[in-house]
């Protein structure tokens, strides 16, 4: 049985609600709820509405992604990508773009602006030790284990 998130229209919209474009996509397309188109000059970023809350179920979450077509011809990121809506956030999904490239971006209504990846969440403890087990790696960091 599939998990089921229920969303909710924060205002009155047209817009389809998020929905998975192909059969086998892993994501969901997050559209940019604005009237009028918003431009981002390079380097500036702005929280975007989608124009919906989500209700996600206990013991998963959302992660808001880039669309790949977008970054690679325009520069067009997400600040914190990926972005997480926990379980029990309920307020407005807003993506956050940045504009990496070297010309404005417009994002247009209905504009498709991120994607949203359901994903399982695991809890954990936490348990503080005086010492870690040894592994191959050990405390190698950025670029320890090869390019």
């Amino acid at each position: 049985m599939r998990p089921v998130i229920k969303v909710m229209r924060v205002r009155k919209s047209a817009l389809p609600l998020p929905a998975y474009q192909t059969a086998h996509a892993a994501g969901m397309d997050l559209m940019a709820d604005v009237e009028a188109p918003v431009t981002l000059k390079p380097g500036e970023r702005a929280a975007i509405p989608t124009g919906v809350a989500l209700q996600i179920p206990e013991g998963f979450e959302g992660q808001v992604r880039p669309r790949s077509g977008r970054a690679i011809s325009e520069g067009l990121a997400l600040v914190n990508a990926p972005g997480t809506i926990d379980a029990d956030y309920r307020g407005e999904v807003k993506v956050l773009l940045i504009n990496l490239g070297d010309r404005p971006i417009e994002i247009r209504p209905a504009d498709r602006i991120a994607q949203l990846v359901v994903a399982p969440v695991a809890r954990v403890e936490v348990r503080e030790v005086e010492r870690l087990e040894d592994s191959v790696r050990g405390p190698g960091g950025f670029g320890h284990t090869g390019r």
